[in-house]
């Protein structure tokens, strides 16, 4: 090769590889990559972050303040067109809570639950076919929902542990059995006690806003000389057993909202009336303090009136004055947290209980609580109320 040549041939090489590398560096630092028909989705920086906008929150229900409910058993909660009259009602009326049975007189568990226990004894009956969708939709609707669980009127625990439940003493090896023809758990055995604690813990899991507890109690129906107790010793007085159960539930649910449903006359009576409930032990534990004071369900003669469900004002605004009364004092000695939201009654017993006699029930807790007034929860067993009678009626 002559050196003309070889001199032309080096300029060339140093002039293209110079151009090759001023091209790569521009691109570089631009980050463009040229590919063949590029797709729009690649002309983009390859190193650019992602942002994915996030989703909407979950809008958080915020519970009334004043909670005025009725009771709706596991079959009614399992019926759309039920509940739909159920959310008609909430509109309508005062109405802004329901108490759902999901484990009822029974001791069936109305949904499917993962307790195993529940499993284990065969315990499970599925009605409400999804209940964290039925949560949800009431909360929607601006409905505070409350778990009732009955606890020691157990027929179901009681045949599948016997070891736990009250025993006949002229049958041996029987189970006592009320009037009804239902067995119960003796309140000391503490199994049936971590029982029911399991399932009210699931259904605060599954969106309940409270838990309520119902027949924490002795038995009050049968032939009560005839029962014998597997763990009970008779000697520590009933309402001791009754207040340690209390005690128990307020410690394995310390941020839960409880309430106990307990007899209407543990309003004006001071001794455990034979079942183990004193109004007092229940102050110290629960949020809501529930008496039963059902007018039909004093006996004659109560206030002097010969048949007192004629007259639920005089009632209701009584045993409301007593317990309230009650309650003050506790709170002088001990600071609790426990508000009175009694049952009222809306079925026809001892009267007929129409629109003015509902109404009057009413009247009378918010004319005894006054500026305690904590609300109130009505029981009808066929889950129909008097809708006239629970319009809106004081302002709060």
């Amino acid at each position: 090769m002559k050196p003309v040549n070889f001199f032309i041939i080096t300029i060339l090489i140093t002039v293209i590889a110079a151009a090759a590398a001023i091209f790569f560096v521009f691109n570089h630092e631009s980050n463009v990559i040229i590919l063949p028909n590029p797709e729009p989705a690649i002309q983009e920086n390859p190193t650019a972050e992602v942002v994915l906008e996030p989703e909407p929150p979950k809008p958080i229900f915020s519970p009334p303040e004043i909670i005025k409910a009725v009771y709706v058993t596991s079959w009614s909660a399992s019926k759309e067109s039920y509940i739909e009259y159920l959310i008609n009602l909430a509109r309508d009326t005062e109405i802004n809570g329901v108490v759902i049975d999901i484990k009822d007189w029974s001791g069936y568990i109305s949904y499917d639950t993962a307790v195993p226990e529940v499993e284990k004894y065969k315990a499970k009956s599925v009605r409400i076919k999804n209940i964290g969708s039925l949560a949800q939709r009431l909360h929607q609707e601006g409905i505070y929902l409350i778990a009732r669980i009955t606890v020691f009127q157990d027929p179901l625990l009681a045949r599948a542990r016997p070891d736990l439940a009250v025993q006949s003493k002229s049958e041996m090896s029987s189970l006592w059995l009320d009037d009804a023809g239902l067995a119960w758990i003796d309140p000391a055995a503490k199994e049936s006690w971590d029982y029911n604690i399991a399932i009210a813990k699931e259904a605060v899991a599954l969106g309940f806003d409270e838990i309520n507890f119902d027949y924490i109690r002795f038995p009050s129906d049968g032939n009560l000389r005839n029962m014998s107790f597997p763990l009970w010793d008779g000697n520590i007085p009933k309402h001791s057993v009754i207040k340690e159960f209390f005690r128990r539930l307020r410690q394995e649910l310390p941020n839960v909202k409880l309430s106990v449903d307990l007899f209407g006359l543990t309003t004006v009576s001071f001794d455990d009336l034979g079942i183990g409930q004193i109004i007092e032990d229940a102050f110290e534990y629960f949020d809501y303090v529930c008496p039963m004071i059902y007018p039909s369900h004093y006996a004659d003669g109560f206030l002097g009136y010969q048949n007192p469900a004629d007259y639920p004002y005089e009632v209701v605004k009584h045993s409301m004055e007593k317990a309230l009364s009650r309650l003050s004092v506790f709170n002088q000695f001990k600071k609790g947290n426990a508000q009175l939201r009694p049952w009222l009654q809306d079925f026809n017993l001892g009267a007929i209980y129409d629109v003015a006699m509902v109404r009057s029930e009413i009247a009378a807790v918010y004319d005894a609580a006054q500026d305690d007034f904590s609300g109130f929860m009505l029981w009808n067993s066929s889950n129909v109320y008097t809708t006239k009678a629970l319009e809106p009626f004081y302002s709060e």
